[in-house]
């Protein structure tokens, strides 16, 4: 809940807060407070009440949300990377959620739009990316502990390749409305984390 909000503030600045994310992921940038005004049934007053700064308070909360639900999203999954099964459920889960989501990825908002709009969003852009790094390195470190790792490969790096990979599958998604780039770049990024066996395999 919002610093000094009753719950109903709270739900009311809340809504306000998703139905500009949802216009942002629907048009693009949004140029002036009346787009948000129209879309949230919102008066002026009102939403200076909740953003005493305006645009740049609300785009600051969006970018907050956004960044939020990315990560929520992939959970319970993103938090146990242990296993190369673990990772496989999480990927099916990743995928899954942008295809549903489309041209429509909180992700590319974040990044194409808020992330541009004032230092504050960029620094929510970048612990977003951080912290994310943080769940995958985990994962990579766990598996090569365990000498489930690729002999010769940082895992580190091999996190911040994954994470790469989405991003760059994300993008080319909300070009094109595929998801075969988001699907090839991860079973790319992720071909070191598979059983030795497998990988032999795939080859």
């Amino acid at each position: 809940m919002a610093r000094g909000l009753t719950a109903r503030g709270a739900a009311t600045r809340q809504r306000i807060i998703e139905g500009a994310a949802s216009l942002m992921r629907e048009v693009g940038p949004v140029r002036n407070l009346d787009e948000i005004l129209t879309a949230t049934s919102t008066s002026k007053s009102q939403l200076f009440h909740y953003f005493p700064s305006g645009r740049p308070d609300l785009l600051t909360a969006v970018a907050r949300y956004e960044a939020d639900q990315t990560l929520a999203a992939q959970q319970p999954y993103l938090m146990d990377l242990t296993s190369w099964r673990k990772w496989e459920s999480w990927r099916k889960v990743l995928v899954a959620h942008y295809a549903e989501l489309g041209e429509r990825c909180p992700l590319g908002a974040l990044t194409a739009q808020l992330g541009k709009s004032s230092p504050e969003t960029r620094d929510i852009v970048t612990e977003l990316y951080d912290t994310w790094e943080t769940y995958l390195r985990t994962g990579t470190r766990a598996l090569a502990e365990r000498g489930k790792l690729a002999a010769g490969l940082s895992p580190d790096e091999v996190a911040r390749g994954i994470l790469t990979a989405i991003q760059g599958g994300v993008v080319m998604l909300r070009a094109t409305g595929r998801t075969s780039y988001l699907e090839t770049g991860l079973k790319q990024a992720m071909f070191p984390l598979r059983p030795a066996a497998t990988r032999t395999a795939a080859r």
